[in-house]
């Protein structure tokens, strides 16, 4: 047994009220920069829908991910060694820019300095690439809340098998929404994918990450990521990914899309797994098979025998400890209410899915019927406008009972806490009609409904003694160059992103962190000019105002 740590990530689809919050944070701290106008490391999806980008999830296309050899082992479904060789300078498996979508803005000159006329001037949308005018037909959510959802939901890939069981009558149909972002896999096939070895996992906490320095832009990547989350910038002609907002996870702080995150939807916490059990799980010969394959490949925390090989594994005791309080673990394996995305890609993706139950609830309510009553929750599920099919085409391989057994629960609880909260007593039959006791189910609800801040985010900070490992952050962050958040000085010899490291310790962090949450005005004490990139907005810091008449020397 060989235990390791991973940064994990759920998201429960019933409080995701797609108001992309998540994707403009992300966008503003991540890509808001020339090359990466048409990046979103974090969208939101409507389903039915095609995604972005447009129909990622068609494999037979794209060739993304892995596919199971008849020897029984793994191999990239867009080929070895040898077939990316033959390809290397003319990959034909990316998707273009209009499978994506071209960037524009608008001409706001014109509608700002334009003078008094009769008219009314319009600010027309011009191309970011190009920078001539241009007509939008197609962005990153151009299906928002079932935008054409003739026209477009039609052709979701998810809907193969089981078009006559959905209505995509708009008075008629039912969508959720999808937050996604990078998978941060087990089993990575962007990583195998690279002819350079520049995208790498993490060791200590399993973030995949791209190093500048070694990326020569061929795109494997793109092509071997399935969920399509590996971005090339033309600028710089590197590739770019989630981060998973690594500097903010190591000292504790949450992703971007967590901390701004509306509905309150998003749960981060450390998972231990067995690294010796990834490729035998991700390598069982029946796609249904995969979700309790991965399951099986996480470690109880609890267990003493994993806490001994943790231990001799080199992960830190509180590392052991968080994973005991970990959201993650504790829906995916105790409650077992979470699902993967897409395991039949056997990526061992690590960002996984709470399925939505509210639209049940409002349809039965729509009849006239106790929409919270058990018997009327639980014979709603097997009459979904939007199937148990199609949420098992995205979550479980096609097979509909982890699903089911997910929203029963879901339909328990709600049931259950209702009778709880008009004081009436609560029916123990309840819980046992999906295998769980009271307790657990008041637990789950806690978990789910009015988790605190420290209970939705449980994230161990990194180490002192992992400091000096952790100054190459420079070269592992896909952004740090001149102009990207990683703000390095001047540009090398060779064009951006090939200047000198400036080496970033943990400690910084820290002392970021500190000052963030500190109540007295920070950096005041010291001398020199006002630096109002620092200053935390907390009162006015000494020499912003200097007294005329005085000498200053801030």
């Amino acid at each position: 047994m060989k235990v390791m740590a991973q940064m994990a990530m759920v998201m429960n689809l019933d409080k995701c009220i797609g108001c992309h919050t998540c994707s403009v944070t992300c966008k503003q701290a991540w890509t808001n920069r020339a090359g990466t106008e048409y990046v979103w490391f974090n969208n939101v999806e409507t389903r039915p829908g095609l995604g972005y980008p447009r129909g990622y999830e068609d494999q037979e296309k794209w060739q993304g991910g892995w596919k199971l050899g008849k020897n029984g082992k793994l191999t990239l479904k867009a080929g070895g060694r040898w077939k990316k060789l033959a390809n290397i300078f003319s990959n034909p498996k990316l998707p273009s820019i209009d499978d994506y979508y071209e960037p524009w803005t608008y001409d706001y000159e014109t509608l700002l300095n334009a003078p008094a006329q009769k008219h009314f001037p319009v600010a027309r949308p011009i191309s970011l690439i190009s920078g001539k005018p241009m007509n939008v037909s197609w962005s990153a959510n151009w299906d928002d809340n079932l935008g054409g959802s003739h026209e477009n939901a039609s052709r979701d890939v998810m809907l193969k098998g089981i078009t006559d069981k959905v209505k995509l009558e708009f008075e008629q149909t039912f969508m959720f929404y999808l937050p996604r972002i990078c998978e941060h896999c087990l089993n990575p096939s962007c990583a195998a994918s690279c002819p350079s070895g520049a995208i790498y996992k993490r060791a200590e906490d399993g973030i995949v990450l791209v190093d500048q320095d070694k990326c020569r832009g061929w795109r494997m990547c793109v092509s071997g990521c399935p969920y399509k989350k590996v971005y090339f910038n033309h600028k710089t002609g590197k590739a770019e990914k989630c981060t998973f907002c690594y500097p903010r996870i190591e000292v504790g702080i949450p992703t971007v899309c967590s901390e701004t995150c509306v509905g309150r939807l998003r749960y981060i916490g450390l998972v231990l797994y067995d690294a010796d059990r990834v490729l035998e799980a991700a390598s069982v010969e029946d796609d249904q098979d995969l979700y309790e394959a991965q399951r099986n490949v996480f470690l109880d925390p609890s267990d003493p025998a994993v806490q001994r090989a943790a231990e001799l594994a080199g992960i830190p005791g509180d590392w052991v400890e968080a994973a005991k309080r970990s959201p993650v673990y504790a829906l995916i394996n105790r409650y077992k209410v979470a699902l993967p995305l897409h395991p039949e890609y056997r990526t061992m993706p690590m960002v996984w899915y709470i399925p939505p139950l509210s639209p049940v609830v409002d349809v039965i309510a729509d009849t006239g019927h106790d929409a919270e009553d058990k018997g009327n929750l639980f014979a709603a599920i097997d009459t979904l406008r939007i199937p148990v099919e199609y949420l098992a085409n995205l979550f479980t391989a096609g097979d509909t009972k982890p699903v089911d057994a997910v929203l029963k629960k879901l339909a328990a609880m709600r049931s259950y806490m209702r009778d709880i909260n008009l004081g009436r007593d609560p029916d123990e039959s309840i819980p046992e009609s999906v295998g769980m006791d009271g307790e657990t189910l008041y637990d789950m609800f806690r978990l789910l409904a009015i988790a605190k801040y420290d209970e939705r985010y449980v994230i161990p900070t990194a180490h002192a003694e992992q400091a000096h490992a952790l100054e190459e952050l420079a070269t592992e962050c896909s952004l740090d160059y001149e102009g990207g958040p990683g703000m390095m000085g001047e540009s090398g010899p060779f064009g951006e992103g090939s200047g000198e490291l400036t080496p970033v310790a943990v400690e910084n962090f820290q002392m970021l962190k500190q000052r963030q949450t500190s109540d007295t005005i920070s950096g005041t004490e010291k001398k020199g000019r006002v630096n109002l990139l620092n200053w935390d907005g907390k009162g006015s810091p000494r020499g912003l105002f200097p007294k005329k008449g005085k000498e200053d020397d801030h």
